[in-house]
């Protein structure tokens, strides 16, 4: 049985950080999304800490972009980066709906608890479909409608942009082959 050098031991290491800033990032973000004192109502102050909230999801992809392509492990930067990003993005959304439901009870088809929210933004998330909560007036079918075409630009653009991350990261290491097809 062969033995493992420090270049495995290294990437064992890093591999297990990885794994442990992702899963504290989730839950640090959960727990801030269930203490968070999410009482003050809905109105313009909401609205200004949503936008506030998606330019800080903005501005932390950017810097995870940013540390993604200077990273050791590119591929193990990239996964950390959507494990924070993801859930902040959700996060935002959910004590909005929160929010307006609290303010707002004929919003949704049910009052919302904080995991109603949580479970209905991860149902808008991953276009399951609604079912058993679903937007009653023009705010909550426009609030959804925000989030869906958010969720468009999160899967579609900033999944792209991390991968093309990745590469960049891994051709700086000069571990990815060059494809020539590819556009500069």
């Amino acid at each position: 049985m062969e033995r493992a050098g420090p270049g495995d031991r290294r990437r064992r290491r890093a591999l297990a950080g990885h794994l442990l800033r992702s899963v504290a990032s989730v839950t640090l973000l959960t727990a801030l999304y269930y203490l968070a004192p999410l009482d003050r109502g809905i109105g313009v102050g909401t609205v200004v800490a949503f936008v506030l909230g998606l330019v800080l999801f903005g501005w932390l992809t950017a810097r995870q972009i940013a540390a993604i392509t200077h990273a050791e492990y590119p591929r193990l930067r990239a996964i950390e980066a959507v494990a924070t990003a993801v859930p902040l993005f959700l996060v935002l959304f959910s004590a909005t709906y929160y929010l307006l439901a609290d303010n707002r009870p004929s919003s949704f088809s049910e009052p919302l608890s904080r995991t109603d929210a949580l479970y209905f933004t991860v149902t808008v998330f991953a276009t399951v479909g609604f079912g058993d909560i679903v937007p009653t007036t023009g705010a909550g079918r426009a609030l959804a409608t925000v989030q869906m075409l958010a969720d468009l630009i999160v899967v579609g653009v900033v999944a792209k942009v991390l991968f093309g991350a990745v590469r960049v990261g891994l051709r700086r290491r000069g571990t990815a082959p060059e494809d020539p097809g590819e556009e500069p």
